[in-house]
């Protein structure tokens, strides 16, 4: 079939029309109005104010202003926190349970998560088990208090003697570490719960990649993560961090540290660009929390004001 000649005049004309329609949808969609990162919600950490009553503590962070809190079992009245450890929790009854939480609810405050950190790479066989008992009964007492979230590290042990690789970077560690991530997840399916990994560039989860790679081999919607910058400092850039973990990030801890620093420190008193933190969070996790943590009475006004002042600036 023969096509027959047109002028380049008239096929300028025609391209023009089949391509105005085109135009004019592209300059529609670019005209339409972005929709705002939201606010991230900030709440406490109750592990800083062990001097305080559950109820004391309630009024205090009302007062404040906060409305929610990442509850540790660790105020006056229901002191069984132990880092690293386990605790006796048998006399919590779920009665006593709903008296706990039910005084923060009616003070205003939600209750987003539970801290546990219990050790769950322990090298003995049967310490790992009684510490995944231990996390069961946490999440029997979430279960009372109408909580569905748990928070942890991996846990931290240290060798009588020295070994050339560290403990928590040895391969049959990390095979050690997979199962037992699979055993938690476990335990949290069977709860209806879901725990948050929080990594640390001294421990087993030493980086946002290798906390990406422990979920992913672990593969349970029931493990994901949460993100401490202050604790990746030293090894990751933010935007590492949340490239590699934002899919994962269900909570973000705000404290702060020092560059070749161990110890944290309040926000605001550290080497962490908080705008640029403040900034990703809002754009790549804005459903999870900012949790104010290694703060108590003295110190915690200082922090939120510096939190709240940044989160208005981003």
């Amino acid at each position: 079939m023969t096509t027959p000649s047109i002028t380049r005049r008239e096929a300028l004309k025609t391209s023009l029309a089949a391509a105005c329609p085109l135009l004019a949808a592209a300059g529609a969609i670019a005209a339409q109005p972005t929709e705002p990162a939201r606010r991230p919600t900030v709440g406490i950490a109750t592990f800083g104010f062990t001097a305080l009553s559950n109820a004391d503590l309630a009024r205090e962070l009302a007062a404040a202003g906060i409305d929610t809190v990442q509850l540790f079992l660790s105020q006056t009245d229901s002191n069984f926190w132990r880092y690293n450890q386990r605790s006796d929790v048998s006399s919590l009854t779920a009665e006593r349970c709903r008296t706990i939480s039910d005084t923060y609810r009616q003070a205003g405050l939600s209750l987003h998560s539970i801290g546990v950190y219990t050790n769950l790479l322990h090298p003995d066989p049967a310490e790992r088990k009684a510490n995944l008992a231990y996390f069961e009964a946490m999440m029997i007492i979430g279960g009372h208090m109408g909580v569905r979230t748990f928070i942890t590290e991996a846990g931290h042990h240290q060798p009588e003697k020295p070994e050339a690789v560290e403990y928590h970077f040895q391969e049959p560690v990390w095979r050690q570490m997979v199962a037992t991530g699979k055993e938690l997840a476990a335990l949290a399916g069977r709860h209806n719960a879901v725990v948050l990994l929080e990594p640390f560039f001294r421990g087993f989860l030493a980086s946002a990649k290798r906390t990406r790679l422990f979920l992913e081999e672990v593969g349970s919607p029931r493990l994901r993560a949460l993100l401490d910058p202050a604790n990746l400092l030293e090894v990751n850039d933010l935007e590492e961090m949340f490239g590699q973990l934002a899919p994962y990030i269900d909570c973000l801890h705000a404290k702060d540290r020092k560059l070749h620093v161990d110890r944290g420190v309040p926000a605001g008193q550290g080497d962490l660009d908080y705008r640029r933190f403040v900034t990703l969070a809002a754009q790549r996790t804005p459903h999870a929390p900012l949790i104010l943590e290694y703060v108590g009475p003295a110190d915690y006004q200082q922090a939120l004001a510096h939190l709240r002042q940044t989160l208005r600036q981003k």
